[in-house]
């Protein structure tokens, strides 16, 4: 394998981890505020068919993105009126949205595109597109060179292929998936909001005698986790791919909750888990025929790789995980 290739699988990396780090620091608001969060997986998928759906029949992917994070925020709510509001199971309630989400959203595609239960491919306009960084390498370029772009990147030296390959050419939310990660330590660690939220999590009974309301953080928690998986449901069908199929987020609600786990509910240690999970999914998409010893690996087997390979390193390198102290349970108030 020579450097650029390598290049290629860390840019399919950080593609394939913007969704999971987006959802896993959704869960990480959520949780660390007391809230267990099953249902990343329907949120995202929720926000996925109504953000491809909206900029399918606009043309504005903008208005895709405000209709995914709409569509992920109103099952927010709901969770958050069975698990806060009734004081209902948690878990019960995440895996309830994930049902709803995954029957919902195909019915709705079916009676409104009549296309097998996915939305219209979308076009240039209808979808988050690469951003060209100035100094990289990029299609302009090669145009008016008249050659290759490969061919440029290969000749260029190493910062070039890592700014032009690397670095370059993602789309927004891809960026704004990186700054959210210092911006989610800022605000849980310096911040009044932040020590609040966390003490909720831990003793919501000190916070209600506080004189703050334990009612109105979590579900501002739950808010942000919904604002957050709706940009990462809206990435997967407008940045990622270009529109919504059936159950395309493919238990990445699932993997982020398994990184957040990992990570030890702490911001910048779940970056560095969704990116070795992003590594597990790019190399099982880019690398689906391998030979060692003479035997061919199935195409099953790589695709099948992050999920086996997330059980293997709960299971056994991610030590003892202690989540926080009143996480999944619900507040009654004392009279």
């Amino acid at each position: 394998m020579d450097f650029l290739t390598l290049i290629q699988v860390f840019d399919s990396t950080v593609r394939m981890a913007t969704p999971l780090l987006l959802a896993c620091l959704a869960g990480l608001f959520s949780e660390r505020a007391g809230i267990f969060d099953i249902g990343l997986e329907g949120k995202m998928l929720m926000a996925a068919f109504f953000s491809a759906a909206v900029a399918a029949v606009t043309g504005n992917v903008w208005l895709g993105l405000l209709a995914g994070i709409g569509a992920s925020l109103l099952l927010s709510g709901l969770h958050g009126l069975a698990s806060i509001t009734f004081r209902g199971n948690q878990l019960i309630s995440g895996v309830a949205l994930n049902f709803l989400a995954s029957g919902l959203t195909v019915l709705i595609a079916e009676s409104w595109f009549r296309q097998g239960g996915r939305t219209p491919s979308l076009l240039t306009e209808g979808r988050f597109n690469g951003i060209e960084l100035p100094f990289a390498i990029g299609p302009s370029d090669a145009e008016a060179a008249g050659r290759p772009l490969s061919e440029m990147i290969a000749e260029a030296n190493v910062i070039q292929q890592i700014w032009s390959e690397l670095i370059s050419g993602h789309s927004i939310l891809v960026y704004v998936a990186v700054l959210m990660v210092p911006l989610t330590w800022w605000v849980l660690f310096r911040t009044r909001f932040g020590l609040r939220l966390r003490a909720v999590g831990e003793n919501p009974a000190a916070v209600d005698t506080a004189g703050v309301s334990v009612r109105s953080l979590r579900f501002a928690a739950i808010g942000i986790a919904g604002v957050l998986c709706g940009i990462a449901g809206a990435y997967l069908a407008t940045g990622l791919q270009a529109g919504f199929v059936k159950e395309m987020t493919s238990g990445r609600g699932y993997i982020a909750l398994a990184a957040l786990i990992f990570a030890k509910w702490r911001p910048w240690h779940a970056l560095g888990a969704c990116l070795l999970f992003g590594l597990l999914q790019a190399v099982a998409l880019r690398f689906q025929s391998i030979q060692l010893g003479g035997v061919s690996i199935p195409v099953q087997v790589m695709d099948a790789l992050p999920y086996v390979l997330t059980v293997v390193i709960l299971a056994g390198f991610v030590g003892k995980a202690i989540p926080p102290r009143a996480g999944g349970q619900p507040y009654v108030k004392e009279r």
